[in-house]
């Protein structure tokens, strides 16, 4: 009786798994040119904003759940916060007459309401003189028709700085 039960529930186990694998995959949902160029505007947008020390304009291309992971910080969940962090690194990045643009724009992809871009950056000096590279990746949503940051994370290509010494007579 035991090895009929196993029998059975191995057979009814094969015929779920058979049953699965006759499942086609979802349809990829290929990306719009209209998608593609809205996407590519937020990221215009947020460069412009930026670097016209427009907190409130680069904070209002996020959604209101996003999460930003800059490097070297928390990280930052939610709208009201990620507005404070802009408000005070846009300053910070106004005084020094520093501005940032892609280099180049990355590619967009997306699959119905998400999309996400990988691009790379660089920031320049009042002069012109490169001051730093890096890399991002921005996850976008498109909500109530607009498409929205939902996820930012970058990082620099420099050589992060080097760990402090430690204090004389500390051992």
């Amino acid at each position: 009786m035991i090895s009929f039960k196993k029998s059975m529930l191995l057979a009814v186990g094969l015929a779920a798994l058979a049953a699965c694998g006759q499942s086609s995959p979802p349809a990829a949902t290929s990306t719009t040119a209209a998608d593609q160029a809205a996407i590519k505007a937020v990221s215009i947008a947020w460069k412009s904003a930026y670097n016209a020390g427009d907190a409130a304009a680069v904070a209002a291309l996020y959604a209101e759940d996003a999460v930003l992971s800059a490097p070297g910080e928390p990280v930052v969940r939610g709208h009201a916060s990620i507005s404070d962090y802009f408000v005070k690194k846009v300053a910070e990045f106004s005084t020094t007459g520093l501005t940032v643009e892609d280099a180049p724009m990355g590619d967009v992809l997306a699959s119905g309401d998400l999309a996400w871009q990988w691009q790379t950056y660089k920031i320049t000096d009042k002069s012109g003189a490169v001051v730093d590279t890096g890399k991002l990746v921005t996850l976008l949503q498109r909500k109530n028709g607009k498409w929205l940051i939902a996820g930012d994370t970058w990082n620099s290509d420099g050589a992060p700085a080097a760990p402090a010494a430690p204090a004389a007579g500390v051992n």
